[in-house]
């Protein structure tokens, strides 16, 4: 079975050329508190939309988290080339102000069966054919905290685009779907990253999963919910393996000590 090999490299204020995977970023900021390091998710991503009410967090968040700049050029220097939702949060000075620098307004409030996210999801899917999908990663800012069933929704767009690359991102942790499809090797950036980390079966119980480079290794186990499921495990090196008949999700601590 092919491996797929993952990494939070875009934690990192530059990516080591002989990095792997090589990937291209996207990042979608969406309408919860902004993580710190979001500034630099901006700098690796070469398409940056905002989920709606994502964007009166971006208006309003990042001059915050750039205190000794001024506020109205950050702003402008931190434009979305694509603004994407149902329009039901975002403020009207908002939206007139990003309109204003050229920002690509699309107002989908006729859809009312899919959430912002997977709006924005299948704009990047559907409406970049410049990006090279194989190597597209998505970047989703905010993804986490805030009301449950907004959180359950972002977790339940890792299902529905399984073939994408995409990581849910909040100040503390990060997500991302480990595809039965594959075997998965997973870089860890030990100066940004971990060392608790959990493997979750939501969706379908794993009828088998073996882990490597875990303080408590899985080996052919069993994990549902009602049942075993890893959580607070620990990374013990540099990498870790995953093998399992099962979608599982990948969940690892954010560094307190993070720092630009």
């Amino acid at each position: 079975m092919e491996v797929m090999t993952h990494s939070s490299t875009f934690l990192l204020p530059t990516i080591p050329a002989d990095q792997r995977p090589s990937l291209t970023y996207a990042l979608v900021v969406l309408n919860q508190r902004v993580p710190r390091f979001t500034p630099l998710l901006w700098k690796h991503a070469q398409l940056r939309l905002c989920a709606d009410g994502g964007a009166n967090r971006l208006f309003d968040e990042i001059p915050q988290l750039l205190p000794h700049e001024e506020a109205a050029e950050v702003r402008k220097r931190y434009k979305p080339d694509v603004i994407k939702g149902d329009m039901d949060s975002i403020r009207t000075e908002v939206h007139d102000f990003y309109a204003g620098l050229g920002t690509k307004i699309v107002d989908e409030s006729h859809d009312q069966d899919t959430t912002d996210l997977h709006k924005c999801v299948a704009f990047i899917r559907d409406c970049t054919p410049n990006l090279e999908k194989a190597n597209l990663c998505i970047l989703v800012a905010g993804a986490l905290g805030g009301r449950f069933d907004h959180e359950a929704g972002n977790i339940n767009i890792l299902y529905r685009f399984p073939t994408m690359r995409i990581i849910l991102i909040s100040d503390d942790c990060l997500i991302h779907l480990l595809p039965r499809t594959h075997h998965h090797e997973i870089c860890i950036q030990s100066s940004v990253e971990g060392p608790h980390c959990g493997l979750i079966p939501i969706g379908f119980p794993s009828g088998s999963t073996s882990t490597t480079g875990l303080q408590w290794d899985l080996n052919n186990t069993e994990m549902s919910f009602g049942g075993l499921v890893s959580t607070s495990n620990i990374v013990k090196g540099e990498k870790v393996t995953v093998r399992s008949d099962s979608n599982l999700l990948w969940t690892i601590s954010v560094k307190k000590s993070w720092q630009m």
